[in-house]
């Protein structure tokens, strides 16, 4: 048999489509030729791959050897072909015998000796494996992976995993000699402990708004002098969430997957990044030329913290503007296109002048208004009116540095938070952040003094229509948070806060 066509996986967002890997061997010249839009990580696989089926004590064949990565037009990359390409070449020149080639699938990175590499991406493949054959069929199938990603891959439920660690013992598990055995599912995880909000001294209001921007979804700016405890309340947001459910781990951990970056240890931990403010506009929402998740991506279903915000790039803070609506984040390339969930929530903190101390009891501000307006000034418009809350945060007193054990723990708020969770989900089937403008008048219409407290906001701060739905927003969340029933009218007080943390940086 002088043709073997395996089945592997390429990647292309968070999709996985499948990948035929034809080997054909033919007389003439020795030659190796790979075709079907391979990038420069495939084409090296032609020097790995002879390499290791070498040092594995089989032998190079001799021949004019033609592998097809189909489909043509799909681009391929990164060194995951490897293995299917070598055991191609092997059972095309019948070195080993091989009857159950559609049973399985293959992918992973030869070393010159043999051994098999890690690869990137093994839960987004498996994920795609489980969408196109369906929860009945998922044994159907096996997939052939690096002992190192199998851990990754076997966090998809019901998958059959077969680990290998070299060539050799995929090749004796495909000829019946030595049957590789499937992986064993990893223990159920345990809830991850996070920095608790009891450290946080004093900023009573801070950490009230913190917990309506837990329990809504709701995206948080927070102004004050240095040390005033701004990313010590950030870093404690991911604690005030909900669980990750199952689906929400998932989906996290399959754009960490693409990106590298994922450990099990990371496996139903909320995300918490926090770029620094030199980061470019491709490292915070993707890009490359073969796509791959930015930060706002590897947030989802977590926190991205933006600190000194105005320090940014505009151009940068500008692209956020588009996944802070919809949850989701176009790349396109000449190429290539990639689509990516960006459903996070955002935190960001600033100072309330260059120097950092405007309004501090100190009085150490020297800064000049026109200086001040143009440091506010690197904020736009458009991106300030999609954040929900805007929020001073005053330097801590030393009464309060010294008070200990004044404060509430984050379980005893997430019990808060994780109780109006339910009342939204069972609701409306999702926070009160993500509502639409048909959704907020069903489920967040303010009574007759909360509607003229709104309007005289509205003519007051001078306030969008933007801004006039996500004060309902929020107002509906404070409601849900002091279980108002489903079907009762916003009143003025849960108006009154919501227009509170919407002045921030308004006054």
């Amino acid at each position: 048999m002088s043709l073997a066509v395996l089945r592997s996986r390429a990647l292309a967002g968070l999709a996985a489509p499948e990948v035929t890997v034809e080997v054909h061997l033919a007389a003439g010249l020795p030659s190796f030729t790979l075709v079907g839009l391979p990038d420069t990580e495939v084409k090296e696989a032609r020097d790995r791959v002879r390499a290791a089926i070498q040092n594995c004590g089989f032998e190079f064949p001799q021949r004019r050897i033609t592998v097809n990565l189909a489909p043509a037009d799909l681009p391929k990359e990164s060194g995951r072909f490897d293995l299917p390409i070598a055991l191609g070449i092997l059972i095309a020149s019948g070195q080993i015998k091989a009857a159950s080639l559609d049973a399985h699938e293959f992918a992973g990175e030869l070393a010159l000796s043999g051994d098999l590499r890690a690869v990137r991406g093994t839960l987004a493949m498996c994920a795609a494996i489980r969408r196109e054959a369906g929860p009945q069929h998922l044994t159907a199938r096996a997939f052939v992976l690096p002992l190192e990603s199998a851990p990754e891959a076997a966090l998809i439920r019901g998958m059959s995993i077969l680990p290998a660690q070299n060539l050799l013992q995929v090749c004796a598990h495909l000829a019946g000699r030595e049957l590789l055995a499937p992986f064993a599912v990893p223990p159920a995880p345990t809830f991850t402990r996070y920095p608790d909000l009891a450290e946080v001294k004093g900023q009573a209001q801070a950490k009230r708004a913190l917990e309506v921007a837990a329990a809504g979804g709701h995206s948080l700016l927070m102004s004050g002098p240095p040390g005033a405890g701004k990313s010590m309340l950030a870093q404690r947001l991911p604690g005030l969430l909900p669980p990750m459910t199952d689906a929400e781990a998932l989906e996290s951990a399959a754009v960490h997957s693409l990106a590298g970056s994922f450990g099990l240890a990371q496996w139903h931990q909320r995300p918490f990044r926090a770029p620094h403010h030199s980061a470019s506009s491709a490292a915070l929402v993707g890009g490359g030329g073969t796509p791959r998740p930015g930060e706002i991506s590897l947030a989802h279903n977590g926190t991205l913290f933006l600190d000194e915000l105005p320090e940014f790039q505009r151009s940068v803070l500008e692209a956020l503007r588009e996944p802070l609506e919809t949850g989701q984040i176009h790349i396109a390339r000449a190429l290539r296109r990639a689509e990516f969930p960006a459903r996070f929530q955002l935190v960001a903190a600033m100072n309330p002048c260059p120097c950092g101390w405007q309004g501090h009891p100190a009085g150490k501000c020297r800064c000049t208004p026109d200086q001040v307006a143009r440091y506010r000034g690197k904020l736009s418009g458009p991106l300030l009116d999609r954040i929900d809350l805007m929020l001073d945060v005053p330097a801590v007193d030393a009464a309060d540095l010294s008070a200990r054990g004044d404060g509430e723990a984050s379980a005893t708020v997430r019990d808060r938070v994780a109780a109006a969770r339910v009342r939204q989900i069972e609701r409306q089937g999702k926070p009160n952040a993500q509502l639409d403008p048909d959704e907020i008048d069903r489920h967040a219409r303010p009574d007759a003094g909360g509607a003229q407290l709104l309007k005289q906001a509205m003519s007051h701060l001078s306030l969008t229509a933007r801004a006039y739905h996500r004060i309902l927003k929020v107002a509906r969340t404070i409601a849900d948070l002091a279980q108002v029933p489903d079907g009762a009218p916003l009143s003025a007080t849960h108006i009154a806060e919501a227009v509170h943390y919407r002045r921030g940086l308004a006054h």
